[in-house]
């Protein structure tokens, strides 16, 4: 079903003279919690007094009470009108008027009776009821477009304005619909010593609208807002080559207790664009491989996987030390032929000066086989248990496996012990295993609990 109207020649006059406004010193600050906030510049001519003025060219998604207008006058009144034309809402208003119906046998003139998405009842002028079935065929034409509907979200005011003449309207609105998030991509050197750091921005614009030629600002943070919606998991992962550290496209700031990036440089936003831009980037960055497993002691070897973690500090030393906003990390690691993608994860926001720790994955050549031994009660507030977990190694190198167990509640002591550990919380110790190629290595444990 298609659908066609004759516009009156004084609204298409309207419609354009609106749409000729320019949008001057647009910005655009969004933040990474589908939110983003526009502040732009409109010259209108008004006279003195009362008047109503019309904006067309808004995103779907803004939040109209929000809208904030400065200008040598008072809003006395807004309006946000949102009742877009669709086929159906144009039939459903021209109940009991004439309409046309053209198909590439037949013309049909009458009187519309009844119209949903697939069938239409029309009266003919002799009187007869013609029932369709299949509207898809025919090209529905009316007169104009019924009063109350409206072809783009329209914002109107109506002013009182202290003088007459050009006036520049500072207008400030947020929306939803705009959204950002980074995403890192590191090339791994071939001993897992250092890596190479690509960072990206990827902005999400779903507002339905556009925004050409503005300033960009991003917000890094957890800002508290009522209701809030986290939308967005997308983008490209790039990888691109990464040489000589260029200077950074955006600057970044404290503002509050959150993280401000400008882009210094214009940039435009379309409708349904995800678009990518370089945070930074980074070259010789010290990291280190580690293989961990955590347990609690159970004597179970359902779950004998052990993690494999990338791990590096966000310092200057370490050729980084700028503020990284939550995003996804994406490793990758040379084969000698071509780069492969070897594992991936999420950094919440991590300030400069700490340690990035990524797991990309679980270790194939790497078990664990972990046995309660033992368990008894020496008396009711005391009991021990003899624990042996079982390293295999079957990689052509050594390597070192950080067992995190969890000792329990209460007070807690490493009795016996063939291994070096240390207590890293109340209620956890770190031992590290180191175990020579192609070999196994029994932890042999003694652990005693006592309670108040």
């Amino acid at each position: 079903m298609k659908i066609k109207f004759i516009v009156p020649a004084i609204l298409l006059f309207f419609t354009l003279s609106l749409i000729s406004q320019e949008r001057k010193d647009l910005s655009i600050t969004v933040y990474n919690s589908d939110l983003g906030v526009v502040r732009e510049k409109r010259t209108f001519n008004v006279p003195k007094g009362i008047s109503e003025i019309k904006i067309t060219d808004i995103p779907e998604s803004i939040d109209p009470t929000s809208v904030l207008v400065k200008f040598n006058g008072t809003v006395l009144e807004q309006n946000y009108q949102f009742d877009l034309v669709n086929v159906l809402k144009i039939l459903a208003r021209y109940i009991g008027n004439e309409v046309t119906l053209a198909s590439k046998d037949q013309t049909i003139i009458g009187k519309l009776l009844s119209a949903n998405t697939y069938q239409i009842v029309v009266q003919t002028g002799d009187g007869n009821i013609m029932m369709i079935t299949d509207n898809s065929k025919y090209t529905i034409t009316v007169k104009d477009l019924p009063d109350g509907l409206i072809t783009k979200p329209t914002l109107v005011w109506k002013i009182q304005s202290e003088k007459a003449g050009n006036q520049d309207f500072e207008i400030t609105y947020s929306t939803s619909g705009l959204n950002w998030h980074a995403e890192y991509v590191a090339l791994l050197n071939e001993t897992d010593t250092k890596i190479d750091l690509n960072s990206w921005v990827s902005l999400d614009n779903r507002s339905g609208g556009n925004y050409p030629e503005t300033e960009l600002k991003l917000i890094a943070g957890d800002v508290h807002r009522i209701n809030d919606n986290y939308v967005l998991e997308s983008g490209n992962g790039l990888l691109a080559k990464v040489g000589k550290a260029e200077a950074p496209q955006f600057q970044e700031k404290s503002l509050f207790e959150y993280h401000i990036y400008n882009l210094q440089r214009k940039t435009t936003l379309k409708n349904m664009e995800i678009k990518q831009v370089s945070l930074f980037n980074a070259t010789n960055v010290k990291a280190e491989k580690k293989f961990k497993y955590k347990t609690g002691f159970y004597g179970s070897s359902e779950n004998n996987k052990v993690g494999v973690f990338i791990e590096f500090k966000n310092g200057k030393e370490n050729n980084l030390g700028m503020p990284m906003p939550k995003g996804k990390f994406r490793i990758f690691k040379s084969d000698g032929n071509s780069k492969e993608f070897v594992g991936e994860d999420k950094i919440d926001h991590t300030p400069k000066d700490e340690d990035v720790k990524l797991k990309i994955g679980d270790a194939f050549d790497i078990l664990i086989d972990e046995t309660l031994e033992n368990d008894r009660s020496i008396s009711k507030k005391v009991s021990e248990k003899d624990i042996k977990i079982t390293v295999k190694n079957h990689k052509e190198e050594k390597a070192v496996v950080e067992i995190e167990a969890n000792m329990g509640y209460g007070k807690w002591d490493v009795l016996e012990s063939n291994v070096k550990f240390e207590k890293k919380d109340a209620r956890t110790a770190i031992f590290k295993v180191p175990v020579e190629k192609n070999t196994n290595f029994d932890v042999k444990l003694k652990i005693r609990n006592q309670w108040n």
